[in-house]
């Protein structure tokens, strides 16, 4: 068996800005004669720097959620190097400063939002008076006030989803891994969920979020991994990837057709091409919320999930002063709009 490689804070590889570095880190799941069964992870690199947010993206089986739990420490690598706050994974220090959702909320069903919540408090040994401030305040920021004392087994999946976001922000994460964290969620918690990412982002938080759901995350992430077979495909900053550079558009208010033609005109004389006319269309998702805004009676008692009441007063940092701190403000614009 091949050792496992990881890097001590003082390698000179590992910038004081890097959060998570990862080179040549490699996966393989043996059989039962320890014979190379399956190579989940094939010699990865990446980096994630403080204060942002990291996408780790692809179809489902490319290796995703191994890389996270390498991150997490609880899979060893094959080989290559890894460190977390310039540690091993599993370092004890390193873990006290992780928080984790995993792809299904494994929650206990016959305790109640606030018991689950008051269980992982005491395990980071969160003292009786602070627990019980951070549970209010996690409970009133996923909307779970007015359930907090119904067994959990009575959740639907998106409710339980929110009481596993609680659970991995109980012990206020300098880095915060989640895997898969709309599944199960309506539009309205999503759009909320994506305004939680940059506001902690924002804060001074790390964020590495996996998905196979693109939309949920080409406005939270400032770089992304897409990954495929165990390999990264490509990696970069997401406006970089995304942008067209061979196209430009233009905005303006809408014009009667007599004074369009003009224009028109103008744009032809210039690049030689019929210019594509459209109207400006928002997506489904603000339709949506839009609609079930307008609708919901104010003076109604929830059932389900309240109205989220913004980040939890525990988890308020001043924001740090990153190069991406203007890219996440126009992404929070572009979300609400």
């Amino acid at each position: 068996m091949q050792p496992q490689h990881t890097v001590s804070i003082d390698d000179p590889h590992i910038s004081s800005k890097d959060v998570i570095h990862a080179a040549g880190l490699t996966k393989i799941f043996r059989d039962f004669w320890h014979r190379p069964k399956v190579r989940a992870v094939n010699a990865i690199a990446f980096d994630v720097r403080a204060g942002e947010v990291f996408g780790l993206l692809g179809p489902n089986g490319s290796g995703k959620t191994t890389t996270l739990r390498m991150i997490l420490g609880l899979l060893a690598p094959t080989r290559g190097t890894l460190a977390v706050f310039g540690r091993s994974p599993r370092d004890v220090e390193s873990k006290a400063r992780i928080g984790y959702l995993p792809e299904e909320s494994c929650l206990y069903p016959y305790l109640t939002a606030r018991e689950i919540l008051n269980f992982y408090g005491r395990l980071f040994n969160l003292p009786r008076a602070a627990r019980r401030i951070c549970i209010d305040q996690l409970l009133k920021m996923t909307g779970l006030q007015h359930a907090q004392h119904r067994p959990v087994g009575e959740f639907s999946k998106g409710m339980a989803r929110r009481v596993g976001l609680a659970q991995a922000l109980i012990n206020d994460p300098d880095l915060i891994v989640l895997d898969e964290p709309t599944a199960g969620l309506d539009p309205v918690g999503c759009r909320q969920f994506k305004d939680l990412i940059l506001a902690l982002a924002g804060r001074g938080k790390t964020v590495i979020l996996s998905s196979h759901l693109l939309a949920d995350v080409e406005h939270v992430c400032d770089r992304v991994a897409i990954m495929g077979d165990g390999v990264i495909l490509v990696q970069g900053r997401v406006r970089d990837l995304l942008e067209q550079h061979d196209r430009c558009r233009l905005t303006f208010p809408a014009l009667a057709p007599d004074r369009l033609e003009p224009v028109l005109q103008a744009l032809r004389r210039e690049t030689g091409a019929d210019p594509a006319v459209d109207r400006p269309t928002r997506t489904l998702e603000q339709f949506f919320i839009e609609t079930v805004g307008q609708v919901r009676p104010e003076s109604t008692t929830p059932t389900g999930v309240a109205p989220a009441a913004g980040v939890a007063e525990f988890l308020k940092k001043d924001a740090k002063q990153t190069p991406n701190i203007e890219h996440r403000t126009s992404n929070i614009e572009q979300i609400r709009n």
